[in-house]
C-alpha cells in the first residue's frame, strides 16, 4: 500500500488531474493560491502535465487506495474530472463507461461522506441533452442522451442530486460543450491517445502525422452538411471551475451550468479556419456518421455569466486554433511520457 504522508493543511483534490482539462485546471488553481492534490490512473493522462507536487496514481475503482488518500490529507473540496469520455467507444463498450463513470464516482462520494467533505465540482457534458430542441441549449432543456457516455454523466448528475438531499453535499455540475485550444503560456496542451478531437486531428494532419482528417457525416441538417459544435477555450473552461469552487466555498447552493461560447462552427468551418492559421491545405476524407452524434450542439451560458460572473476571454475560433498550434509546433509528439 502506498503511503501518502501526513499533511493536514486543507487541500483541493482533483481527480483526472493529469488529463487535458484537469491539468489546465490544476495549474490555474495553484496560480490562485490553492494547494492541490492530483490523482489519476494515467490510462489517458500524462504525469508530466501535472503542475502540483502532490500527485498519486490512483484508480477511483480501487476503494482501499482511495480511502488511504482521504485518511492522509485534510481535503476541503473535490473537482472530479476522471472519466471515460469517448462517445464512439461508449456505444461499443457501454460497461466500461458505467463502471468508470458511475462506480468510480460513487466510491468518491462515499469517501466524501465518511470524511465530512461537502464541496464537489463535477465535470459533466453537453451530451446529456441529446438532440437539441432549442438552440442555444439552456440548462432546463430536456435531457435525453443519444449515447452511453452522455447517459453515464446524466446518471451521475442524478446521483449527485440525491446525495445532496440526503447528505448535504453541495455541488456544481458543469456541462461542457467542446473544450479546445491549449494553455496560453504554452506549457500545457492536448494529447489524447487515441485522439478524437477535431482541432488536434487537423493539426496532426498539418504536421504530416496523419494523411487526412475524417469528416463524419456530410448529410446533417446544417448549412454545409457537417456537425456544428460550440468550442470553448480551455483557459475559459478552467476559469469557470475556479469560479464554481469559490462560489461553493462561499456557501452557494448546488447548481448546474452550461459552458460554451453560445456560437457554433461546423466541421468544415473549423478546418477552413485551421488552414488560415497554419497556412496550408488540410486533406480531408468524407466518411459516414458516427452513432450518437447530434447535428448541432450550441450552449446558452447566460446562467453562469449572471450567477458567477464568468466572462470568457478567448472565444475567437482563430485564437483557439492558434493556441493549439503553438503547443503542437513545440510538442509534435505530445507529452514526453
Amino acid at each position: 500500500m502506498e503511503k501518502y504522508g501526513e499533511n493536514m493543511m486543507e487541500k483541493i483534490l482533483v481527480t483526472g488531474g493529469a488529463g487535458y482539462i484537469g491539468s489546465h485546471v490544476v495549474k490555474d488553481l495553484i496560480k490562485k493560491g490553492f494547494e492541490v492534490i492530483v490523482i489519476d490512473n494515467l490510462e489517458k493522462g500524462h504525469k508530466s502535465a501535472v503542475k502540483s507536487h502532490y500527485f498519486y496514481k490512483v484508480d477511483l475503482k480501487d476503494k482501499e487506495k482511495l480511502e488511504e488518500l482521504f485518511k492522509s490529507f485534510k481535503i476541503k473540496g473535490i473537482l472530479h474530472f476522471a472519466a471515460a469520455s469517448l462517445v464512439g467507444e461508449s456505444m461499443i463498450n457501454p460497461g466500461k463507461y458505467y463502471e468508470n463513470n458511475i462506480l468510480g464516482g460513487l466510491n468518491l462520494l462515499e469517501c466524501m461522506i465518511k470524511y465530512n467533505i461537502d464541496i464537489f465540482i463535477f465535470s459533466s457534458t453537453a451530451a446529456v441533452y441529446g438532440e437539441p430542441k432549442i438552440i442555444p441549449i439552456p440548462e432546463d432543456h430536456p435531457t435525453i442522451p443519444t449515447n452511453v457516455y452522455g447517459s453515464s454523466k446524466l446518471m451521475f448528475e442524478d446521483i449527485l442530486k440525491w446525495y445532496s438531499k440526503i447528505y448535504g453535499i453541495r455541488y456544481i455540475s458543469l456541462r461542457y460543450f467542446n473544450a479546445a485550444g491549449c494553455d496560453i503560456d504554452g506549457e500545457l496542451g492536448e494529447d489524447h491517445k487515441p485522439e478524437t478531437h477535431l482541432i488536434p486531428l487537423v493539426i496532426k494532419t498539418a504536421l504530416g502525422q496523419m494523411r487526412y482528417v475524417e469528416i463524419y457525416g456530410t448529410d446533417y441538417p446544417t448549412p454545409d452538411g457537417t456537425c456544428i459544435r460550440d468550442y470553448i477555450h480551455i483557459s475559459d473552461l478552467s476559469l469557470a471551475h475556479i469560479l464554481a469552487l469559490e462560489a461553493l466555498l462561499s456557501g452557494k447552493d448546488s447548481d448546474i451550468y452550461n459552458l460554451g461560447n453560445s456560437q457554433g462552427f461546423s466541421v468544415r468551418e473549423v478546418i477552413k479556419t485551421a488552414e488560415k492559421v497554419i497556412g496550408k491545405k488540410i486533406p480531408i476524407k468524407e466518411v459516414g456518421r458516427r452513432i450518437g452524434d447530434p447535428a448541432v450542439l450550441i450552449a446558452s451560458s447566460n446562467k453562469i455569466k449572471k450567477d458567477l460572473g464568468w466572462n470568457p476571454k478567448y472565444s475567437d475560433l482563430e485564437f483557439i486554433i492558434k493556441s493549439a498550434w503553438n503547443w503542437f509546433e513545440k510538442n509534435p509528439n505530445g507529452y514526453p511520457d
